[in-house]
């Protein structure tokens, strides 16, 4: 009896051994350490709620309501930013009950904004795989936190930012506080995002960059900004990660 135990003991240990000596060889064959997503419109499919909460926050306060595109295009960037590109010509003293309406409409919609198919699967797969993974999003701290703990995912993430934390995109502050505070050099440090606020943040930060075409920001002007991949859905990541990252 005690020579068995003493096998499986030894067979444990030898298991134990090899699992060990996987994962440092896929260490060691790892192009990048971290991996950055920005949140709206890359791992969760909000750009319609966002567009809409815009379009209705100005029609509430009797502001020039901008077009889809013009209220896509500020998705990424910090909520008051944004609002300040997509209605330019509203009063000053209007923006700030522009943002409280913006956030009464989005709030309505909020609980049943879903993540992208495939995102919860990837972020668990490189995650299993040794991967960091952060966060870097136009969002609030109240907003981001909301949703990681609405969608179960907060346990993931080993550093977020929030744009009322930090400069907004597409200064590189996000991703250089991140680094700062992982300890990481640009070069092991990946950021993918759906908009061109996150892939020249990306450049601005000495930082390698994968575009996800089906949220804010359409196909051309992505590719315009030269990041290394573009990649229709979530599918198409994982592979293009399990073959270059």
């Amino acid at each position: 009896m005690l020579g068995g135990v003493e096998q499986v003991g030894n067979a444990n240990m030898q298991n134990g051994k090899l699992r060990a000596l996987f994962f440092q060889m896929v260490k060691m064959t790892k192009r990048y350490d971290l991996i950055v997503f920005d949140w709206d419109g890359t791992v969760m499919d909000s750009t319609a709620v966002i567009t809409h909460s815009i379009q209705a926050a100005c029609r509430d306060l009797g502001l020039t309501v901008p077009s889809d595109a013009a209220a896509r295009h500020v998705i990424g960037m910090g909520l008051g930013q944004a609002l300040r590109h997509a209605v330019p010509d509203a009063p000053e003293a209007m923006y700030e009950p522009l943002v409280e309406r913006y956030r009464h409409h989005f709030l309505a919609q909020d609980a049943g904004i879903l993540l992208f198919d495939g995102a919860r699967e990837t972020i668990v797969e490189l995650s299993e795989a040794g991967y960091w993974l952060a966060v870097a999003t136009g969002k609030s701290r109240v907003g981001l936190d909301r949703a990681l703990q609405s969608c179960g995912m907060a346990e993931y993430f080993h550093a977020t930012r929030t744009a009322d934390a930090t400069f907004s995109k597409p200064h590189p502050a996000m991703l250089l506080e991140i680094m700062d505070e992982l300890g990481l050099a640009p070069e092991r440090v990946l950021m993918v995002g759906d908009t061109t606020h996150d892939l020249q943040m990306a450049i601005n930060a000495g930082v390698d960059a994968v575009g996800m075409t089906y949220g804010a920001h359409p196909a051309e002007e992505l590719r315009a900004v030269q990041p290394l991949a573009l990649q229709d859905d979530f599918a198409g990541l994982r592979a293009w990660f399990r073959e270059y990252a």
